[in-house]
């Protein structure tokens, strides 16, 4: 039986965890044995820079984090190794580069994930990894905008030309 203090502290982490994952709108779950410090090192730096969090987490806490909520279906990837990659403002960073990795990496799995509070399938996280990040995704709607403007200010400007030229 744990002491006093040993459950205090596993309490401590549980109700941490908790808040992380209610904060989150995203969140990934994946199986990374079989990598290397190496790797790990790159990937944990590059999740880092996307502004995912990225930690290795025991199964029982983290099954006891989610037991009562709607996360609680996933406790039944909950086996072997497991870390957990948390972002709290970009749905696709976490699955993108967790993906990514998993291409190239035979023995790192995703074994599940979630959006906005609700457990996604590993087809979804896919789905999600193939998508450009958010930046490239408001450069692509601005794009689509400004070209009917730049379009019509050229349409504009070949009158003006037209008009200039005629007049000598």
């Amino acid at each position: 039986m744990p002491n006093a203090l040993v459950l205090e502290k596993k309490q401590q982490q549980v109700a941490a965890l908790t808040e992380k994952l209610s904060a989150a709108i995203t969140g990934v779950i994946v199986d990374y044995k079989g990598i290397t410090v190496a790797d790990d090192t790159a990937l944990r730096k590059e999740l880092r820079e996307n502004g995912v969090d990225y930690f290795v987490v025991k199964n029982t806490i983290l099954r006891r984090a989610i037991a009562g909520t709607e996360l609680e279906e996933m406790s039944s990837v909950l086996e072997g190794t497991t870390a957990i990659a948390l972002c709290n403002d970009d749905y696709t960073a976490a699955a993108r580069i967790l993906g990514k990795f998993a291409e190239s990496h035979e023995n790192f799995k995703v074994k599940s994930g979630f959006l906005d509070g609700k457990v996604v399938d590993v087809a979804t996280i896919d789905s999600l990894a193939k998508l450009p990040s958010k930046e490239v995704l408001l450069a692509t709607v601005c794009s689509a905008f400004q070209a009917p403007i730049a379009a019509f200010a050229r349409a504009v400007q070949a009158i003006v030309d037209k008009e200039d030229g005629s007049a000598e």
